[in-house]
């Protein structure tokens, strides 16, 4: 995510803080001193182990989690995916709000031997005990909200387990996203009505609108392309470059065609990978003179002619590609990209209406 500053690596897993996360401890500062800084830092705290639980559990069952960014709204887990077995999700998405509930069990008794009844049960920053005591509250607090069934927040996703395990999948996400999306009407409306107006419960009306809709189209997306194999949308013409050729044939290849990325082959041997994205960065900065050998991508993915069409939108998503090469065994025979995959989708997605 952009603006993100990288703290430090835990099992795997990158933890970053977005910079807009540091105005928080500055605001608090101002308002409150210590106290304040020393409750967003445990906020802090709290929300990095829950999505930790989140990822660990998701990473035992096989899933790529590369990082952790922690936002002013709470923390998001760069999952590559969701599985789609329900009892699979359900466990990863109880761990978080499991952790959270299960720490403020653990501080319950020390904190109301410690801090008395008459501050653990009203909390505050007026003074230390009433700040230590709004600390333990987080937790409770952090479990209660995240279980709401706002899809794609804990409760939404273990909404949809839970529906999973009793109807098709992308109805079960349906019905889940709907849910996602009342909540986000109902967050806003009364962050609205609110005097002043909760400006955070507004913008955490507004991510879960707009997150559930794209989690909603990324599955509609996934089962529309499983029913599809490459070669179904595997354009009859292509056209490749050899090594040799200079930068300023494949830009006039650009204009007098519709493919932007090319395979690079040499000998009936694909050597390479050349992207529209390398080649106008190369122009910018060396002009046309270059060549394609000292352009080209060498490290890139594949797919077979046969392979599913998911695979081939995994593996761009995965890349950051928008094109990639087909092969009939060792022989390329063509290049599939991200507009030849939106083609099919739309195509498909239209027929329903």
């Amino acid at each position: 995510m952009r603006g993100s500053i990288k703290l430090f690596n835990v099992f795997g897993i990158s933890i970053k803080i977005h910079f807009t996360f540091l105005l928080l401890p500055i605001i608090f500062g101002h308002f409150y001193g210590l106290r304040g800084v020393f409750l967003i830092l445990f906020v802090f705290c709290c929300v990095t182990f829950h999505e930790l639980c989140h990822s660990l559990q998701a990473k035992h069952f096989g899933v790529k989690v590369e990082q952790i960014v922690l936002l002013p709204i709470g923390g998001v887990a760069a999952m590559k995916s969701i599985p789609e077995k329900p009892k699979e999700e359900f466990k990863i998405s109880i761990a978080g709000p499991l952790f959270n509930v299960t720490f403020a069990l653990v501080l319950f008794l020390p904190a109301y031997f410690l801090l008395g009844p008459e501050n653990l049960f009203h909390p505050g920053i007026e003074t230390w005990p009433k700040t230590f005591a709004y600390a333990f509250w987080i937790n409770p607090i952090l479990a209660v909200f995240n279980l709401l069934p706002a899809f794609p927040m804990d409760g939404g996703r273990i909404l949809r387990s839970f529906l999973a395990d009793r109807m098709e999948y992308g109805k079960a996400t349906r019905i889940a996203v709907g849910f996602g999306h009342t909540f986000a009407v109902l967050f806003g409306f009364v962050g609205l009505i609110s005097s002043p107006p909760n400006i955070i419960l507004i913008i955490i009306a507004f991510f879960i609108f707009i997150a559930a809709s794209q989690e909603g189209m990324q599955v509609d997306l996934r089962l529309t392309l499983r029913r599809f194999s490459v070669k179904d949308v595997l354009p009859e013409q292509f056209v490749s470059v050899s090594p040799s050729t200079p930068l300023s044939e494949v830009l006039a290849l650009t204009m007098h065609s519709h493919q932007e990325d090319f395979p690079v082959v040499e000998n009936g041997k694909i050597k390479g990978l050349l992207t529209r994205s390398d080649i106008i960065l190369t122009i910018h900065q060396f002009g046309v003179q270059k060549l394609v050998k000292d352009v080209m991508r060498t490290d890139f993915p594949v797919v077979q002619v046969k392979d599913p069409l998911i695979k081939a939108h995994r593996l761009m998503e995965e890349w950051q590609l928008k094109a990639i090469p087909v092969m009939r065994r060792e022989e390329v025979v063509g290049i599939v990209s991200l507009e030849d995959i939106s083609r099919v989708y739309l195509l498909m997605s239209t027929s329903k209406r």
